[in-house]
C-alpha cells in the first residue's frame, strides 16, 4: 500500500436552523447491535475494512521506526519496578495493598491482620481472571463490613460497562450472583448481604440505583431509584462513617442527593436537598451533623457549611469556612478533631488544616506539584494521608501527623536505570492571552539541555468539564526529556486550575477562550526561544482531542506535529444525536445545539465541520474501536475528509485498536507500546531515529 486509504463517499444531508451539512462519511456510524453481531453486515465490514486499511497504512509509515518502537518499549519499560506495591492502608481491621509480581501486567489484591504479618490473604489475582481476555479491566474492589465478602466490577469489552462479581473470602469460592449492565460500583449495606449499585442505560448514562440480595437474581432486584432527566447521571456511595447509604445525582450545574439509614437497607431514602438549577452541593456526615461543600449564595469557588443531621434542606445550613474569592475550595476530609481542605490557590493544589482556632496549610518546596489526600479512612487519628508529586519528583506517599506537622514519607515510587530529580528543572512560567489574562503552563526539561530555536517541545493540553492538568511525574516521559525535549502542560481556561471562574470562561458560548489560550501559550514559548514552530508538537485527547483539532484548522502553521488521541472531533453531530452517550448530560457544558445561537457556535469550532483545503502539519490520530466515550467514527470521519481535502504531503496516519475502547489497552505494560508509537512518531519528526 504507498497511497493512503481513500474512503468511500456517501453524501449525507444534515439539516438543522435552516442550515444544510453534508456528510460525505455519516456511513462509519454503526450502532451496538451491528458491532456485537455474530456476522457483520455489510456496512460493519466496509467500516473495519476501512479501520483495518488505515491502520496498515500507519504500519507502512511507521515501518522504519518498529526496532525503534520495541527500543522505547523496552527502555520505558525498564525503568518500572516490575514486582513493586503499593503502600498499605488500614481500612476496618485490615491492611490492604496491590502488587504486582515480576512479568505480570495486572495487579494482586491483598490485605493482612497487621503491617508486621507475614500471613496475607489474596482477594482477587487478576492475571488469573484476565487470563481469557484480550482486553480485562477490574474496578472498584470492595469487602463487605464484615470482612467475609468481596465484590468487585470486570469489564471485558473497554466499554466501561461492568459486571459485578462475589467472592467469598473464606472459602475463596466466586458466588453464583453476577449483575451485568453497571457502573463497576457496588456499594454495601451493614447487613453484609445487601449492595446497592448504579445501572447504565443504551447512551451509558448511569441512570438507576437497584438493590440487591445475596443469593437472588439480578432479575428480582429492587429498583430503588430512577433518574429520568437525561441531563443528570446518578450514582451512590456510603458516607465515611458507614452510617448512610447516599443516592447523587449529579448535572454539570446542579446536585440532588438521598439518604438512608445503612443499618436498613429497606428504609426510605430522604432528599437532603432538592435539585436547583446552578446550585451545587456534595455531603459528609459526621457525629450528629453534615458537611455541605457548596456554591450557595453565590459562592463561586465554593464554601463549606453544616447542618443538623435531621434538617438538611438550604435553609437551615450555616457556614463553617467562608467562600474566597482567590481559593476553590474541590473537597474535605473530616477527622474527629481536625478538617483537612483540598483547595486550589494560584494554579497549586494545597491542603489546609484546621483544627478548632488553629489553622495551617502544608507547604511544599515545588512551584509546580500536585497532592492530594488518600485513603484516610480513620476518624480518630493525628495522621493525615497524602500523595505529593511534580514534574520532577516520583509519586510519594507520605503520613502527616496534624498535631506534630511532621511528616513521614512511607514510599517514593522507585524509578529504575539511575534517575535522579536533581538531573531535571521544572518550572512554572505564565504566558498572557490575547485578552490579558495570565495563563499558567508547568514545563519541565533536562537540566543539561541547551535550549534555543531548534529545541523540540511537546505542548500538553485539555481545558474542558472544570478538570485540572495537575503537574505529575511520569517515567515514560523520560524518553522524551532524555532525548532533548522540553515537555509543558497549559493550564487553559475550561480547566479549573486557577478557580472555578477559570471553568466558565471556558465552556458554552465562551469555549473559544481555551482554544486560543492554547494557542497564545504556544506564542509565548516560541517568543521566549523555548522552540519555534518548525520543532512545536501539540497533543491532547478526548475532549483535548477536540483541542487539537480546533487549534489545527485556527493556526496549521504553528505545530510540525499533533498528536491527537481518541478525539472528540465531530461536535455538532454528536451533540445533535441523543442516543450517543453522554450527549444529553453535556449541554451545559458545550450548550445545546437544538438552541440556534449554540448550534451556530459550535460549528464555528468543530474540528470535523470545519476541515479546509489548506496545508496540515503532520498528525497522529489515536482511537478504539469499542470506546464508549469519544466513538471510534469520530476520528474515522476526521482522517477520511483530512485526506480528502488537504494540500501538503505531511504525515498523516491513525491507529484504531480494535479490541480496545477509551482507556486503550488494559496491563501496566501493553499501554506502553501505545506511547512508544507516539513517541515514535515525535522522534521521527525531529530526526532523531538514526541517533539511536
Amino acid at each position: 500500500m504507498k497511497n493512503p486509504p481513500k474512503a468511500k463517499k456517501i453524501p449525507v444531508k444534515l439539516e438543522k436552523h435552516n442550515d444544510v451539512r453534508i456528510d460525505n462519511y455519516y456511513w462509519m456510524k454503526l450502532s451496538d447491535e451491528q458491532k456485537t453481531a455474530d456476522k457483520p453486515d455489510s456496512q460493519t465490514q466496509d467500516v473495519i475494512d476501512y479501520l483495518n486499511a488505515e491502520n496498515d497504512f500507519l504500519n507502512e509509515k511507521m515501518a522504519d521506526t518498529k526496532e525503534f518502537q520495541q527500543h522505547l518499549f523496552t527502555e520505558m519499560k525498564s525503568r518500572i519496578k516490575e514486582d513493586d506495591s503499593s503502600v498499605p492502608y488500614l481500612k476496618n481491621g485490615y491492611y490492604y495493598e496491590t502488587k504486582y509480581n515480576k512479568g505480570t501486567e495486572y495487579p494482586i489484591y491483598k490485605r493482612k491482620k497487621s503491617l508486621n504479618s507475614s500471613d496475607e490473604e489474596i482477594l482477587i489475582d487478576v492475571n488469573i481472571l484476565s487470563k481469557d481476555h484480550s482486553y480485562y479491566n477490574v474496578h472498584s474492589v470492595s469487602v463487605s463490613p464484615d470482612n467475609k465478602l468481596l465484590v468487585f466490577g470486570e469489564d471485558t469489552l473497554s466499554r466501561r460497562i461492568y459486571t459485578l462479581r462475589f467472592k467469598d473470602l473464606e472459602s475463596g469460592d466466586y458466588l453464583s450472583d453476577k449483575i451485568e449492565g453497571t457502573t463497576g460500583y457496588a456499594i454495601w449495606a451493614n447487613d453484609n448481604k445487601t449492595i446497592f449499585y448504579s445501572k447504565r442505560d443504551k447512551a451509558l448514562r448511569s441512570y438507576k440505583i437497584f438493590m440487591h440480595v445475596l443469593g437472588t437474581s439480578q432479575n428480582d432486584d429492587t429498583e430503588v431509584f430512577h433518574e429520568k432527566d437525561e441531563t443528570f447521571s446518578t450514582y451512590v456511595y456510603k458516607t465515611k462513617d458507614d452510617k448512610y447509604i447516599v443516592i447523587g445525582s449529579k448535572s454539570t450545574v446542579s446536585d440532588e442527593y438521598r439518604f438512608a439509614d445503612a443499618d436498613k437497607p429497606d428504609s426510605e431514602f430522604k432528599i437532603f436537598q432538592n435539585r436547583e438549577r446552578d446550585l451545587e452541593y456534595d455531603i459528609y456526615h459526621f457525629e450528629d451533623k453534615w458537611f455541605i461543600r457548596t456554591n450557595k449564595d453565590g459562592a463561586l469557588n465554593f464554601k463549606i457549611m453544616t447542618t443538623p443531621e435531621a434538617t438538611t434542606s438550604k435553609e437551615h445550613w450555616v457556614d463553617y469556612i467562608k467562600h474566597r474569592d482567590d481559593v476553590l475550595i474541590s473537597d474535605i476530609d473530616i477527622f474527629k478533631k481536625y478538617i483537612v481542605v483540598s483547595e486550589r490557590v494560584n494554579g497549586n493544589t494545597t491542603l489546609r488544616v484546621i483544627s478548632g482556632k488553629v489553622k495551617y496549610t502544608i507547604d511544599f518546596p515545588e512551584e509546580a506539584y500536585h497532592v492530594y489526600s488518600v485513603d484516610n479512612y480513620q476518624f480518630d487519628t493525628d495522621i493525615l494521608r497524602f500523595k505529593y508529586t511534580s514534574l520532577t519528583t516520583p509519586f510519594s506517599t507520605f503520613d502527616f501527623n496534624m498535631k506534630t506537622k511532621e511528616r513521614t514519607l512511607l514510599k517514593e515510587t522507585e524509578v529504575l536505570g539511575g534517575f535522579s530529580k536533581d538531573d531535571y528543572i521544572s518550572e512554572r512560567l505564565f504566558a498572557t492571552a490575547r485578552d490579558g489574562v495570565k495563563i499558567p503552563i508547568s514545563i519541565v526539561y533536562k537540566k543539561d539541555l541547551q535550549i534555543n530555536d531548534k529545541t523540540p517541545l511537546l505542548l500538553y493540553g485539555y481545558g474542558s468539564y472544570g478538570y485540572s492538568m495537575d503537574p505529575y511525574f511520569s517515567s515514560v516521559r523520560l524518553s522524551l526529556l532524555d532525548r532533548g525535549f522540553i515537555f509543558a502542560i497549559a493550564h487553559i481556561r475550561g480547566g479549573q486550575e486557577m478557580g472555578r471562574k477559570w471553568y466558565l470562561e471556558g465552556k458554552l458560548l465562551k469555549k473559544k477562550n481555551t482554544f486560543y489560550d492554547f494557542i497564545d501559550v504556544a506564542y509565548y514559548l516560541i517568543k521566549k526561544h523555548y522552540t519555534s514552530p518548525s520543532h512545536l508538537y501539540a497533543m491532547g485527547g478526548s475532549a483535548g482531542g477536540l483541542l487539537m483539532g480546533a487549534v489545527l484548522n485556527m493556526k496549521p502553521d504553528l505545530w510540525n506535529g499533533v498528536i491527537a488521541a481518541v478525539p472528540f472531533v465531530d461536535v455538532l453531530t454528536t451533540m445533535l444525536d441523543e442516543t450517543i452517550p453522554l450527549t444529553t448530560g453535556e449541554y451545559d457544558e458545550w450548550g445545546n445545539p437544538n438552541e440556534k445561537e449554540f448550534y451556530f457556535y459550535m460549528k464555528s469550532y468543530s474540528p470535523y465541520d470545519n476541515v479546509e483545503a489548506k496545508s496540515y502539519p503532520n498528525l497522529l490520530i489515536t482511537t478504539g474501536y469499542w470506546d464508549s466515550q469519544v466513538q471510534y467514527w469520530e476520528p474515522a470521519k476526521w482522517i477520511a475528509k483530512l485526506r480528502d481535502l488537504k494540500t501538503d504531503n505531511n504525515l498523516l496516519i491513525m491507529h484504531c485498536d480494535m479490541e480496545t475502547g477509551h482507556g486503550g489497552a488494559s496491563g501496566r505494560f501493553k499501554r506502553l507500546k501505545e506511547v512508544a508509537l507516539e513517541y515514535a512518531f515525535l522522534l521521527k519528526l525531529e530526526n532523531k531515529i538514526d541517533q539511536e
